[in-house]
Parts: C-alpha cells; structure tokens; sequence
C-alpha cells in the first residue's frame, strides 16, 4: 500500500472541505488501496460523524444515515416490518462480520468485483481508462449482459442496492461549496459507454450523507439471490420485487436485479408488462421478454439469460401466488 494523508473529519461540513477520498467502514476501498487499484493521497475518515441513525419521517417514510452499518439495516424494526427486501438483501450480501463494519453510503459505491478489474496485469478500461477491456473474449462468468458497452462489461455487486433500486430510494449527498443534493437512484449511477470508470454522478470531492426511502409500498416484497456458494458470494442474477395483486390482475409492480449490468437493473417495460395482467406463467415470460430484449452474452456468461428467465418466473410465482 503506498502512503497517504490522513485526516479525521468532525462534521459533514469539515468533511467535504478536506479535499479527499472518504473512508468509513473501508470494506471495499482498503482492498483496493492494498492492491493498488486505487492510490488516494489522501485520506478523510467520516466513521465518527453523527449520520448513523435512522429515522420515521412523518410521511411514514425512513431517512437512513449513510454510517448506519448494515447489520444495524438489516435489523431495524422499521425495516424488518415495511421494508422486508431491504432486510433480505442486506443479509443476503457480504458476511456477518463484513456487514458489521460496512456502512449504508459505502455500499452503494462499492466496485465491480470483475476478476480483471482486481488484476493489475490485465487490460481494464474501468481501472486504466483506454487500456482496454479483457473480460470481452476473456472469462466473464460473473459479468453484465444488460448496459454494456465495447469498453466494459462489468456488473455493479451490491445487493442493497438493488432492494434500494426496487424500493425508489433517493440519495442525499453534501458538496463542497455547502449545497445538499437530492438524487433518485435512477439517477445515480451511469452506465459505462465510452468512460467506464465514472460509475456515478457524484462530483469530486460531494460526500452521502442520508438516504431516503418512501413510504412502504403495497403488495409483497421477496429478495432472490443466486450465486455459486450459499454465503459470501456475489449474485449470478438477483431480484427485489414488490408486487400487489388485485381483484386476480397484478395491480402494480416494481422490479430490479443484481448480476445482469453495470448498475442496480431496472426496466420499466419489465414493470408495464405485468401491470394490469392476471398472474400467469404467459404474463412472466412476456416481462421476461421485455426484461432480456437488449441481452448479450459474451461467452462465458450465456447461461445468465435463461437463467435469469427462470429467477424472475421463480419471484413472480412467489410474489402473486401463482401456481406453476
């Protein structure tokens, strides 16, 4: 690891001021910097800043800080009550231990967990911006076939962001000249095209401070996560979905997926193809459809798209009631 400033940052204010890279749990950001993918110069830790709680809005939605551990997240009674994909997602990434440390506003940014991203020997367009992309011809099991581009094919690993992604949350951030920002998570992250290695519309140097989440939704939420060992692993194809069925049609619908592109996967045609029709196997294999239009594999990572028809059958089934 090479070496670096540090500073620890007593407010928000005092935070983005400090002109750094911000570490709170370090989960993600500590491997890079041991492995030299990334080499700040300066550190600013914001692990002892007053954002670790979270809070009922009088709306009956939830402001969650961006220090609150995940663990705490994933345990908290609000959450556990309205906010069950949330819960399921938490507990389904990462460890135990791993999840007692890492922070809500540093799991949205977490990095690819592409095998040549993490190889330094290797062409990497997201690491080394023109260096080229070896995962394309290479071996990309784990990778996107949704928003890719000819420099990237990389998937975003979080699985609290794709509940976060399901559920509309919005991002609350601080710049550096003192300004709050409000950003949907629709919003937030870009796709790769011709610059991969911008992953999000924050600016240098603007801090997570919060992040809100609407009032509960309607209907029954379900997590599925598939993924090659049962813990601590990272999906092949996950689903966060919220569905509310209706007098025998689904009434509405909400859908992301993890695994399948280089963000947190949300389509509104998957969404419009099951509202107003009645839960049947059709009605999946039409969202299905709408879901994989665009899909590419690139070799290694082909079996995703049926495998993603059959996860996505799989969590309608479940979330309707309907029988196979």
């Amino acid at each position: 690891m090479k070496t670096f400033d540090y500073a620890r940052a007593e407010s928000p204010e005092a935070a983005v001021a400090a002109g750094g890279r911000f570490i709170a749990g370090g989960t993600n950001l500590l491997d890079l910097m041991k492995l030299q993918i990334e080499t700040p110069e300066k550190l600013v830790d914001i692990s002892r800043l007053d954002l670790a709680q979270v809070e009922r809005r009088d709306d009956g939605g939830l402001t969650i800080g961006a220090l609150v551990p995940n663990s705490d997240l994933a345990a908290n009674d609000h959450v556990v009550a309205d906010y069950p994909v949330l819960a399921r997602a938490l507990l389904a990434g990462a460890s135990g231990q791993l999840r007692n440390k890492a922070s809500t506003g540093g799991n949205l940014l977490q990095r690819t967990r592409c095998y040549y991203f993490y190889d330094t020997a290797m062409a990497c367009n997201k690491r080394a911006p023109g260096s080229g992309c070896s995962a394309i011809g290479g071996f990309n099991r784990i990778l996107a076939i949704l928003g890719t581009s000819e420099q990237c094919i990389a998937t975003h690993p979080s699985d609290m962001a794709v509940a976060m992604r399901a559920l509309d949350a919005t991002i609350v951030t601080l710049q550096p000249g003192g300004d709050r920002r409000r950003i949907s998570i629709h919003d937030f992250y870009r796709l790769p095209g011709d610059t991969p290695h911008i992953e999000t519309v924050l600016q240098p140097g603007e801090l997570i401070t919060h992040i809100e989440l609407p009032p509960a939704p309607a209907g029954k939420q379900s997590y599925r996560k598939v993924r090659d060992r049962a813990s601590y692993a990272f999906a092949l194809v996950s689903v966060a979905g919220i569905v509310s069925v209706e007098d025998g049609k689904i009434a509405s619908a909400s859908l992301a997926f993890g695994g399948l592109g280089p963000m947190p996967w949300r389509d509104a045609a998957v969404e419009a193809a099951l509202v107003g029709q009645e839960p049947t196997d059709v009605t999946f294999a039409a969202a299905a459809d709408a879901l994989l239009a665009h899909a590419k594999g690139y070799g290694s990572n082909d079996f995703k798209i049926p495998l993603t028809r059959r996860v996505l059958t799989a969590v309608l089934r479940e979330l309707t009631g309907a029988s196979t």
